[in-house]
């Protein structure tokens, strides 16, 4: 919506950080704290404990800066060089597909901490089958608005970068987080508008 009414006032890449800037004020910037404090704690972690330690660190590092400025570019990029027309489909889609990611790993994979000091026990409990089948409902209505079946190859890159993160957050730390379930979110989002330009490039 905000990109909607302000590509009529300003050009493109205003309205498209107008946007980001919008997204990241209503939802606190919640997904992009996560995908930060996974990168610091992948990134400087060489086991288990040390990955959960430095994710539960408040403070940001080096590698969380450059997640961020990475994912941020990718996006905006990646964003700029759709159509006009094509990008309110896209961000709706792109915020409606990537929620499912956590979702669904919410219902595959077990909270692995659960200790009382973690700042993310909500997460802990595991999404229900009825619930999982809510998020998908709410998650793919959004391509219909597309009116086109190529629409639906941007789905497979998709699951591979959920499985990838799914199996990677498994091998280190036995299962996901609040900061990964956020990572998931904002990895499925860029891939969501990255096969979205591949496909109508």
């Amino acid at each position: 919506m905000v990109f909607y009414i302000s590509h009529f006032l300003f050009p493109v890449p205003v309205a498209l950080i107008l946007s980001m800037t919008a997204t990241i004020l209503l939802t606190g910037g919640f997904h992009e704290d996560g995908l930060s404090d996974v990168c610091d704690a992948f990134g400087g972690g060489w086991n288990r404990d040390q990955i959960l330690r430095i994710m539960k660190d408040s403070r940001i590092g080096a590698y969380g800066v450059l997640g961020l400025i990475l994912i941020l570019g990718t996006k905006f990029l990646t964003l700029d060089s759709l159509s006009v027309p094509m990008i309110p489909l896209a961000l709706f889609a792109a915020h409606a597909l990537s929620r499912f990611s956590p979702a669904l790993l919410t219902f595959t994979h077990e909270y692995t901490r659960g200790t009382p000091d973690s700042k993310s026990r909500s997460v802990a409990k595991k999404t229900s089958l009825s619930d999982l089948f809510l998020a998908a409902l709410f998650a793919f209505i959004p391509l219909l608005f597309f009116m086109d079946w190529k629409v639906l190859l941007i789905l497979p890159p998709m699951a591979i970068a959920h499985l990838w993160l799914a199996r990677y957050f498994k091998k280190w730390i036995g299962g996901y987080t609040g900061d990964c379930l956020g990572t998931c979110q904002q990895v499925s989002e860029i891939v969501c508008y990255l096969s979205l330009l591949a496909v109508w490039r």
